[in-house]
């Protein structure tokens, strides 16, 4: 993007999104970290045009002179670009100095770098064979043309059967096989939402949720969760009076929280999207990892028809595989068939076929996944109690993190400090829809529990560098 095309943000604004950043000792090495990190968690979008260094130092009550510093190192990392006449930018390092950049949603091969931004467990030990069954019926599909954009018939009656044994019954020709979660919720929204409507979103919610949102041109309208889940009253006037085109609800374990929603909850959230016409993308990427003995309560598509469910076998099984669905009535799924042409021409046979054999033994895997994850739980929380007692978080229901309230608005200032030490962080304004929820932070269970433990205890040492009164040292280690 041109810097005469590019959005620019006012110093108010910026002054918002950084939040506290400085802790009372200013200072252009962290105001530039700071700057940093709102680019790679994409709350400050490359191509945005940044205030002029006399506002910018007015609006932060910093010297000009520190400003200037600080867009030095902004360009020194990549991260600003500026032309006489036409001020500075926000961009990303080049192809060539990008593997150097850690931090963000980036992934990394550096074995230092422990990972907490990323809530994807490792793939199961049944992968392997599995791969090695799909293999040899990979051979029956050879002679084919190999598109397949309804999905292998064998896997769509899969998916569908999973759905019928959940207590919704469901026939092969109410699945579309996607290529993940994500790309289901996309083609959605494609056939839904028109630029300039609004999609009610729970605040938090997944990050690439609200990207999807925005990046169709629509509106996120953010209704806040509370300690123990939802406030259904507030959704359902929130539905009366914005009159959304379109919800995206996680009832299943909710990312980034874990909670559930309960059977009562479903119904009358029902209730609420009966009344006001709205059609709900349910996510249920989530709902195999429930970590209670307590019988699961019913798929909301069982409960109302305005549900168009979407799934995945990320987390379930592995994010590698990278195949997703829609679940929805018949003529629909045949609309998203129609309407996927014109962004991919299916998922690959493969990938399908693998997943085929995985949900063949899903029951013994998935015990063995929760089984891991309940440790992992424990190990967790067991860490975070000796290291970080002042923290609060709720055991969640089921997923893959805890959601933490860390005590003080510097979220994002600890993500920061934190990559210093080796370990990176959502904080906990990727999950907003309006960049605030800098109180808390989202902590996954997903690593093995040696590395958790670690992990903790090098984030215990960086947060007490990110607390007001602190100046974090410059960066060392092994984090560019």
């Amino acid at each position: 993007m041109s810097p005469a095309a590019a959005v620019h943000i006012h110093g108010h604004k910026l002054d918002e999104l950084l939040g506290e950043w400085h802790g009372g000792r200013p200072s252009s090495q962290l105001l530039a970290e700071s700057v940093r990190q709102l680019v790679l968690d994409g709350r400050l979008p490359p191509g945005t045009r940044l205030p002029a260094e006399r506002e910018l130092a007015g609006t932060l009550g910093v010297s000009r002179t520190l400003v200037a510093r600080t867009l030095d190192r902004l360009r020194e990392a990549g991260f600003a670009a500026s032309r006489r006449g036409a001020g500075s930018w926000v961009k990303l390092p080049d192809s060539q100095r990008r593997a150097g950049v850690s931090g963000g949603w980036f992934p990394t091969s550096d074995p230092e770098v422990l990972n907490l931004a990323q809530a994807t467990p490792a793939a199961p030990p049944e992968l392997s064979a599995a791969a090695d069954r799909a293999r040899l019926r990979l051979t029956e599909h050879l002679g084919d043309h190999g598109y397949q954009p309804h999905g292998l018939p064998v896997l769509r009656a899969r998916i569908a059967e999973r759905f019928t044994a959940r207590g919704l019954p469901t026939g092969p020709e109410q699945i579309l096989v996607t290529n993940g979660a994500q790309h289901a919720f996309a083609l959605v929204l494609r056939m839904l939402v028109a630029p300039g409507e609004r999609v009610l979103m729970e605040h938090p919610t997944y990050p690439n949720a609200i990207e999807a949102v925005r990046g169709l041109g629509a509106t996120p309208v953010a209704v806040p969760m509370v300690d123990d889940g939802w406030d259904l009253d507030l959704l359902a006037a929130n539905l009366r009076q914005t009159a959304p085109r379109l919800a995206y609800l996680i009832p299943d374990f909710h990312n980034p929280t874990g909670v559930l929603l309960d059977g009562d909850g479903r119904a009358k959230l029902a209730t609420a999207l009966a009344r006001t016409c709205t059609n709900a993308v349910i996510d249920e990427t989530m709902v195999d990892l429930g970590l209670t003995d307590d019988p699961p309560p019913p798929p909301m598509a069982a409960l109302t028809e305005r549900a168009i469910t979407i799934g995945s076998a990320s987390k379930s099984f592995w994010g590698g595989l990278r195949v997703g669905w829609i679940r929805a009535g018949a003529e629909f799924v045949q609309r998203a068939v129609l309407s996927r042409a014109a962004v991919d021409l299916g998922t690959p046979v493969f990938e399908q076929l693998l997943l085929t054999e995985l949900l063949d033994d899903a029951d013994a895997v998935l015990r063995r996944r929760r089984d891991e994850l309940l440790e992992r739980r424990e190990v967790l929380i067991e860490a975070l109690r000796e290291h970080l007692p002042e923290w609060r978080f709720r055991v969640p229901d089921g997923g893959l993190a805890l959601w933490c309230d860390i005590g003080s608005q510097v979220s994002s200032r600890s993500s920061v400090v934190a990559e210093q030490s080796g370990v990176r962080l959502a904080p906990g304004a990727r999950f907003s829809v309006n960049g605030s929820l800098e109180r808390w932070i989202r902590i996954p269970y997903t690593l093995p529990g040696d590395r958790l433990r670690e992990a903790i205890r090098r984030l215990a040492g960086a947060v007490e560098g990110a607390r007001p009164g602190q100046a974090p040292s410059a960066l060392t280690g092994p984090v560019a």
